[in-house]
């Protein structure tokens, strides 16, 4: 398939014309083909006004119509075959296997959201009967269901050109919501993006449905970003990436006449907390898959485990040693971007400049562009209590351990960790007890609890959380992963004393799509 370079508003193929964007290869540093001019503010609200005019048309598609177009874009996705994971590979530097991995993520989150689509429970369908002789008062025929809030604006991630990108989890989550989309491609993978929106635009095409429901813009800069989220007939953002840009949206998001929600995923350092019995039973494992999940993928994972807190002890310092070990070991491993890998010696160089911190290991020494070092710091509770600046992120395969003296320790570090995706418990029988205490602190903080685990690795399934109090996302009561994402694009609506002709089919008498209903404050089998 040959790559235009041209935006993609509904079904046109429109080029550019503000500054223009190239790939980079990261592992070579070479530009890549063909170059993407940007959008202007006068595309964005194209693009807006195809969304608007397909939303009404769109939202109140059938059940088995909308499952439909998500199956066919999965099945669009993959009829791209090796030139989607060639473009991949080339844009991002990521190995092959990965790609595949996360194509069959992709396809399997659209999957997925087509099957929860047809189940119709987000509909979440309410009934109160009429009690026309209720006293002293009568109650009207009340009926609720949730509706699609209307079009949704996605920013594509760079860490993972697929699975959060273009068709990513937002995006999957508002089209299945009914919810048009209109998305503004990540720098980093263009052509990737190019691919998977042509894909896209085709499933709509096959499906027969408005050309507005999908569009796809680029921009160098924040123009077309913040056109976007100012646009008035934008009723919601999904955003993943950096705190400061997150925090740009929300606040342009606010300062609209009409306010809208952003749901951004920004910035979590994910706790691991090792337990005495547990580091003395089995702390070589603990040290290998510490170290694996801290070196998977260059760490360029928002789960990445970034800080590790334990009590001072034999256990502790040989954790320190043998990890220490194995980050010197670790190769340098080449990361997503230019930017990124900068922004990571950045990171990394200020954490050795801190006197706060001391370096405990760093990994094989860098033998191409934008490689990423592992690095491994250590420090103290009382020194991690006192210093925000040990709390950054640093976006790649850098971690700190945090030795305390105490259990009392451990729960002041606990309670001063701002919000997080994760936090992670490795225990043992002889821990539970003292587990027990820090879990009450650890809901408030974070997303999802691990047991015995690694967080790297975020399941798409009915259950998952991939969320969290601020600064790990903007809106600590939703789930950007897992099919719980689709909540985020709707809204209630009550219907009262409707003839049963002019009710939504969900909500009419003889229920003819069979929902599991609740009716008159019990829920139907």
């Amino acid at each position: 398939m040959t790559l235009t370079g041209n935006l993609l508003i509904g079904q046109r193929a429109v080029p550019g014309s503000r500054d223009a964007i190239r790939a980079i290869d990261p592992a070579s540093n070479q530009a890549l083909e063909p170059a993407y001019a940007g959008g202007t503010a006068e595309h964005v609200a194209q693009a807006c006004a195809l969304a608007w005019a397909a939303f009404d048309a769109y939202r109140e598609t059938s059940l088995e119509q909308r499952a439909h177009f998500l199956d066919t874009i999965a099945s669009q996705i993959e009829a791209l075959g090796d030139t989607l994971i060639d473009r991949v590979v080339a844009e991002s530097g990521l190995p092959k296997a990965r790609i595949q991995g996360e194509r069959g993520r992709t396809c399997g989150q659209l999957r997925t959201f087509a099957r929860v689509v047809r189940s119709g429970e987000w509909l979440d369908v309410r009934v109160d009967n009429a009690q026309p002789t209720r006293q002293p008062l009568p109650r009207a025929d009340l009926r609720q269901r949730q509706v699609a809030l209307g079009p949704v604006a996605v920013f594509g991630a760079s860490n993972f050109p697929l699975a959060f990108s273009v068709a990513g989890g937002d995006t999957a989550s508002a089209l299945a919501a009914g919810c048009p989309v209109v998305v503004k491609a990540h720098g980093a993978h263009p052509g990737t993006s190019e691919l998977v929106g042509q894909a896209v635009a085709r499933a709509v095409q096959l499906c027969d449905l408005p050309e507005g429901v999908f569009s796809l813009l680029y921009g160098a800069g924040r123009e077309v970003g913040m056109a976007l989220v100012r646009d008035p007939r934008i009723k919601a953002v999904g955003f993943t990436g950096s705190r400061s840009g997150g925090i740009a949206l929300c606040q342009a998001a606010q300062a609209r006449p009409e306010p809208i929600p952003v749901y951004a995923e920004m910035s979590s350092i994910n706790p691991v907390f090792l337990f005495d019995a547990a580091l003395q039973a089995r702390g070589e494992a603990l040290t290998q898959g510490f170290v694996a999940s801290l070196t998977q993928g260059a760490g360029q994972f928002c789960t990445n485990p970034g800080l590790v807190i334990a009590r001072q002890g034999p256990a502790l310092q040989r954790f320190i040693a043998n990890a220490s070990e194995q980050v010197r070991q670790a190769a340098a491993q080449t990361m997503l971007t230019p930017g990124i890998a900068d922004a990571y010696q950045a990171g990394v160089g200020a954490l050795a400049d801190n006197t706060n911190a001391e370096v405990a290991a760093s990994g094989q020494p860098q033998h191409g562009p934008n490689q990423c070092q592992a690095q491994l710091f250590v420090t103290n509770a009382v020194a991690f209590l006192s210093d925000p600046a040990l709390q950054a992120e640093v976006f790649g395969a850098a971690s700190l351990v945090v030795a305390c003296d105490s259990d009392e320790q451990v729960r002041q570090v606990a309670e001063h960790l701002e919000g997080q995706l994760t936090a992670t418990l490795h225990l043992d029988d002889g821990d539970i007890e003292r587990a027990r205490e820090l879990v009450p602190t650890l809901e408030r903080k974070a997303g999802r609890i691990l047991v015995n685990g690694w967080p790297t690795g975020v399941e798409v399934c009915d259950a998952m959380v991939h969320g969290g109090p601020f600064p790990a996302t903007s809106d600590a009561r939703s789930t950007s992963v897992g099919t719980a994402a689709i909540l985020r694009f709707l809204r209630p609506v009550c219907y009262q004393d409707f003839p049963d002709a002019l009710l939504p089919v969900a909500l009419q008498h003889g229920n003819p799509l069979q929902l599991r209903r609740l009716l008159d404050g019990q829920r139907e089998a």
